[in-house]
């Protein structure tokens, strides 16, 4: 190993060569960016007591791996003296200690830190050898039976298929995880696919960004010029205007976009944009059809999302009803008189147009009766003999509509039965959905994809009632499905703005609907009872995150008897600061569940019992992304973890731990469709870009029995004089009007 030299000896060495070596093994990563590969980790160094901190791009590192560094050291304000690594190569490690953890790391499913200490005490340094000869002789280990050791043996056989590869990508900045990705997808053809068209990465395997595929093709001589790094940019950067939530994009905006991330003339892009367009991947359309200027652009998939819920709308607004006509006043009479309910003429209102029309959206704060008014309708229906079907965009939100409504409901992907296998849903416009009345909750969390699948597999005679808070945030993926069909004008709609006795009673309401009106709630708590709304005043950063803490794990599960993990949930309205999403989380999990069995992936450790969220839509477990679990085993040996969510169980794989964050602070974006016992939310100036006034509005309306809002009153008046989010570029609405023109659809009301 090499000496690490003295501050005087690295200074002299730093005027003769431009940069520092070291060596060293890997003793634990503290954090890793699958993306990049940026890593922070603490290696062990011949000659010194301490561990040194090492930082810079690692390629898929693990422990016990040996690394030859080249860098300088540097000394971090908070952090105190680092190693900044320029270069580094990586080797597999030479000594038992070394391999031992090597092998305790995951890379093999069935060796966790036990299983390796006992594999490296029985073999010592010819521990990898006997892996590569002599696999056999690993049922001389104690407690490893036959099945055991065939598990580790193949485990081993796939690393050994794949190392040709792992070190091919490992030499072009592609890290462990990503390596084993692309040879699960490509197999044994990976090296040539990549070396062919690196920018395929990006669209064929989850998690791989083209940033990343850029960086590949760049050493593999791919031009910035070349005709498929610009195709493959040009979708990447409409990709990520579908993530942002825009369905379509204007041209010339687009253009600029695309010519400043690829630094490429406007020729280069007008071409990428032409061959995609003739390949059929994007569609071009001009905006005067909809009373615009210019040209939008959209991906395939969500025009033909987009204009496949206008014209699906426009035809069951046009279709006879399945369910029997009826006097809507008797129906009303007897529902009242039958379940000693007390209508209010919008709810008399829904409930008439329910019966009358095919599509009818009800939307409404909270406190407004929404769910009060929808088990009117279902009993009503129910005495209509109508087959009925309840769907809601999330586990929660779904459980929830049960629960109030004592009818079943299931997320809409379980009610479209998604097929892994097929790569699509079972129920479709050849096998519908057999209902006379469909009702969807949380309608402003379904964004334009889902709400076409789900309209599709509507027969034209089914009811479809579509209920939600237009005030809420729009959908995480893109589209405005809720708002825009609102603003078409051409679906009936029932708002619901009289706030009840009993909600009025709720700080949380009341509050809820004065941010919404653009108005200070109501920060000083009532003193003739016991309050569910307050605010915590606190304008620094790191002070406001030790009062969420306090407030988490000792203040609020003592006056109102909730438990920390399961019943409060931190809301932040952005990923980054001291007081955002990824710093909480780590600050929440060391308080609430600092010990015990663990699993790490990529700097992130999972324990048993820690709360975490699902961060993709996986289909083949059937948890979507946004569902939140708890983990409830580990096996630290197999290194498979078991999460518990509100539709089941899942169990993931190491390899599959990147799909899952820790979940004791969520984004408020994230928490839609879900509501919490009591919900902690973090307003700091320091969070000023993401301070808007829905956002707010729906965080404070996911807790059921206590807000807390931690924070400074000039940020939460900065939130609630911002009127809203950032605009969606949808076509939706005038889709909608253009199906619907001249041909008798009922107006709203």
């Amino acid at each position: 190993m090499h000496k690490v030299p003295g501050r005087r000896g690295r200074n002299r060495k730093k005027r003769q060569n431009s940069m520092d070596e070291l060596k060293g093994r890997i003793e634990r990563i503290t954090y890793s960016n699958e993306e990049n590969g940026y890593t922070v980790a603490k290696i062990a160094v011949k000659n010194r007591r301490d561990l040194v901190t090492v930082v810079g791009a690692i390629p898929s590192p693990q422990p016990g791996q040996e690394l030859y560094l080249q860098g300088e050291w540097t000394n971090h304000p908070r952090f105190g003296e680092q190693f900044q690594a320029k270069h580094c190569t990586t080797s597999a490690p030479a000594t038992a200690t070394g391999i031992r953890k090597f092998l305790a790391s995951g890379l093999i499913k069935g060796v966790g830190p036990v299983m390796a200490g006992r594999i490296v005490d029985t073999f010592g340094e010819d521990t990898l050898r006997i892996l590569d000869e002599e696999p056999e002789r690993l049922a001389e280990v104690e407690g490893i039976g036959r099945k055991r050791v065939e598990m580790i043996s193949q485990g081993w056989r796939e690393q050994q298929e794949i190392r040709e590869v792992m070190l091919f990508l490992q030499d072009h900045g592609v890290s462990t995880t990503y390596a084993t990705k692309i040879f699960k997808t490509y197999g044994k053809q990976a090296i040539r696919i990549v070396q062919d068209n690196p920018y395929r990465l990006a669209t064929d395997i989850w998690g791989i960004g083209f940033l990343t595929a850029d960086r590949i093709a760049a050493k593999f001589g791919f031009e910035k010029d070349s005709p498929p790094r610009v195709r493959a940019g040009v979708l990447h950067v409409l990709d990520e205007l579908a993530e942002e939530g825009h369905v379509y994009y204007p041209r010339s905006d687009l253009g600029k976009r695309c010519r400043e991330m690829l630094e490429v003339g406007e020729e280069l892009v007008d071409q990428g944009l032409a061959e995609l367009q003739g390949e059929r991947r994007v569609v071009v359309e001009p905006l005067a059809d909809f009373g615009g200027e210019g040209e939008a652009v959209s991906l395939k998939q969500l025009h033909r999302g987009e204009a496949g819920v206008a014209e699906k709308l426009a035809e069951m607004l046009r279709a006879p009803k399945s369910i029997r006509k009826v006097d809507t006043d008797k129906a009303l009479e007897w529902v009242q008189r039958t379940y000693s309910l007390q209508l209010t003429s919008r709810q008399a209102e829904a409930v008439r147009r329910s019966l009358t029309d095919k599509v009818l959206v009800i939307t409404g704060g909270p406190g407004t009766g929404k769910s009060f008014l929808l088990s009117a309708i279902l009993r009503v229906m129910g005495r209509l003999g109508a087959s009925i079907n309840l769907a809601a965009p999330t586990g929660r939100a779904a459980k929830r509509m049960t629960e109030l409504t004592g009818w079943e409901a299931k997320t809409i992907h379980r009610l479209l039965e998604f097929d892994p296998g097929q790569g699509g849903f079972k129920k479709d416009a050849a096998h519908p959905l057999s209902c006379d009345l469909l009702v969807v909750d949380e309608t402003s969390m379904v964004d334009t994809r889902l709400m076409y699948h789900l309209l599709q597999a509507l027969k034209l005679d089914t009811t479809l009632v579509l209920v939600g808070d237009e005030n809420q945030l729009p959908s995480v993926g893109p589209g405005n499905v809720l708002k825009d069909i609102i603003g078409s004008g051409t679906v009936p709609v029932v708002e619901l703005n009289e706030i009840f006795r009993q909600a009025r009673e709720s700080s949380i309401v009341v509050g809820a609907h004065l941010v919404n009106q653009g108005k200070l709630p109501e920060l000083t708590p009532r003193r003739d009872k016991l309050d569910d709304f307050f605010f915590v005043q606190e304008d620094d950063p790191q002070n406001a995150v030790e009062r969420i803490k306090h407030l988490v794990v000792e203040r609020i599960p003592k006056r109102f008897r909730l438990d920390p993990i399961s019943e409060v949930q931190v809301l932040a309205p952005m990923n980054k600061g001291a007081a955002g999403v990824a710093n909480l989380n780590l600050e929440l999990q060391q308080a609430l569940n600092p010990e015990g069995r663990e699993v790490s992936r990529g700097g992130k450790v999972f324990r048993s019992g820690d709360k975490v969220m699902q961060l993709r839509n996986n289909y083949y477990k059937e948890v979507f992304n946004g569902d939140i679990g708890r983990v409830v085993s580990l096996d630290s040996e197999t290194q498979e973890v078991k999460i518990r969510f509100d539709d089941g169980d899942a169990v993931y794989e190491q390899s599959e731990l990147d799909e899952l964050v820790p979940a004791y602070c969520v984004s408020i974006h994230k928490s839609q469709g879900s509501d919490f016992p009591a919900v902690v939310l973090p307003l700091l100036t320091q969070h000023y870009v993401m301070l808007q006034r829905n956002l707010i509005y729906t965080a404070i309306t996911r807790g059921k029995q206590l807000v807390v809002l931690v924070g400074s009153t000039k940020a939460l008046s900065i939130a609630v004089k911002s009127r809203g989010s950032h605009r969606r570029f949808t076509l939706l609405a005038e889709r909608l009007k253009a199906e619907t023109a001249g041909r008798g659809t009922v107006a709203s009301p």
